[in-house]
């Protein structure tokens, strides 16, 4: 079995899982991880036993025995320059969402990648849900006839709400329903989105963070099929990083519905109340087992890279949620459905 050398550059919360089950993978033989947080490298190093731990991500650039990153950063604004530090040394590259601040930088790492044969792929993890991955099959096994409208609604915690906020001014187009813009475009696939309309609403964030507390969107696909996506991070505290999400995919000959709201499992004590764990949208580690997609995730990129395939998630199907969350920010700006443009694919190159 061949193994590969594996770097993982921010070990925050989702980049701690992933190293944690990086180190516990046999298709890993070497692995290197970086933070800028010392008593967190720390932690993690502990945890993972990797062959080096630094607060710099530039030795895991330069080794030249290093495969692939995993790219785990925030700000957001790093991803781009990482990645392209990356790609440009030859290495294969997963980037957590979003893919790009701008659509020209995305291109950029689209084009790098491609000239230099190399893997790139976006983090999202969503598409590693087995209930998310049951709507995608019904559908491309005729279960429920040809796809007439979906809806996704997904809602969790302010205080991810304001964490995210707090660190960059994007929106919950672009950082929360970009995940289900994502699976939706990847269940109707090969359609393509071509109109965009978008509302937002400010009432809880926008005194502290000035961003918004929710958005819905609505998208037209060129055969017709419309699609509703709603997402917002203002629910009251709750369990850590509590996640709620509803489906609805109705097509010509039936409709599949997804209750992931994870109310499944719950806890109540004396001090805490209710509480709802194993609940976080990238799931969580419980003793022995993983409860959620993130694990999954990650042991496909690594796979992929070892096998030399490519991973389930492109960056040109990563480019186009970001066209689609881009349109319903306008949209949101001017009140005016958006129509998109799709660029032949030699453009961006």
């Amino acid at each position: 079995m061949k193994q590969i050398n594996l770097g993982i550059i921010g070990t925050g919360w989702c980049g701690g899982i992933r190293a944690v089950t990086a180190a516990n993978s046999p298709w890993v033989k070497d692995l290197h991880i970086a933070e800028i947080k010392p008593e967190r490298l720390k932690e993690i190093a502990d945890m993972t036993n990797p062959k080096t731990a630094s607060i710099d991500y530039a030795p895991i650039i330069a080794d030249k025995s290093i495969d692939a990153v995993m790219i785990s950063t925030t700000p957001e604004p790093t991803h781009y320059p990482i990645a392209k530090e990356a790609l440009n040394a030859g290495k294969h590259v997963f980037l957590e969402k979003p893919i790009a601040m701008e659509m020209w930088e995305a291109d950029e790492l689209i084009a790098l990648a491609k000239k230099k044969g190399l893997s790139f792929t976006i983090g999202y993890s969503q598409r590693f849900n087995p209930k998310f991955a049951y709507v995608k099959r019904s559908i491309e096994d005729g279960t429920i006839g040809e796809p007439v409208s979906a809806l996704v609604s997904r809602h969790i915690t302010r205080g991810l709400g304001k964490k995210i906020g707090g660190r960059v001014k994007l929106s919950p187009a672009a950082m929360e329903a970009t995940h289900d813009i994502d699976f939706v475009l990847w269940c109707l696939a090969p359609r393509k989105p071509i109109r965009v309309y978008a509302q937002e609403v400010r009432k809880i964030m926008k005194g502290e963070f000035n961003v918004p507390d929710c958005v819905w969107i609505v998208v037209t696909m060129d055969d017709g099929t419309a699609f509703t996506i709603g997402a917002g991070w203002v629910l009251p505290p709750a369990y850590p990083n509590f996640s709620s999400t509803w489906i609805e995919f109705v097509g010509t000959e039936g409709a599949v519905m997804v209750d992931d709201t994870h109310r499944d499992v719950y806890s109540t004590t004396l001090q805490r109340g209710i509480q709802f764990p194993i609940s976080s949208m990238p799931g969580e580690f419980v003793n022995h087992t993983y409860a959620g997609p993130m694990e999954r995730e990650t042991i496909h990129f690594v796979e992929c890279i070892a096998k030399g395939r490519q991973p389930l998630v492109t960056g040109e199907q990563a480019r186009m949620a970001m066209m689609v969350y881009q349109a319903a920010d306008v949209s949101v700006e001017t009140n005016q459905p958006v129509d998109l443009v799709h660029e032949p694919a030699a453009q961006l190159v």
